[in-house]
């Protein structure tokens, strides 16, 4: 359940509470409903970035969503976000920016691009 209709059923027992028609049954169930909401699983989505800027172009991602990697990436043309702003804007959270001392030495660097983790 999300955290919107567990506020909905939270409201509804303060509703009931004022009219003097709140039962236990109704408490218990909020309470299910909100330890159900703390059962989401954390998404994390990986964007490869071409800098450390914000609005550079994306050129790869990898998502995990519910517990499980995505099977299919789609093409680069379909992704959700071109640029790390976008997925910013659609309420991802950046947990950790790209490691600056991979940028130092161009010869030693591993991986593709700059990583952003981004977490919802």
């Amino acid at each position: 359940m999300t955290g919107e209709k567990v506020r909905q059923q939270l409201e509804h027992c303060i509703e009931s509470y004022r009219a003097g028609i709140l039962s236990e049954e109704m408490l218990n169930e909020a309470l299910e409903a909100a330890k159900s909401s703390d059962e989401r699983r954390q998404d994390l989505l990986y964007l490869q970035a071409g800098s450390t800027s914000l609005t550079s172009e994306v050129h790869g991602m990898l998502l995990a969503q519910d517990g499980e990697i995505a099977e299919e990436i789609p093409q680069a043309e379909d992704w959700p976000y071109q640029t790390v702003l976008e997925a910013i804007r659609d309420g991802w959270r950046v947990v950790q920016f790209p490691n600056q001392a991979l940028l130092l030495d161009e010869t030693r660097t591993f991986g593709l691009g700059c990583e952003f983790i981004l977490e919802k």
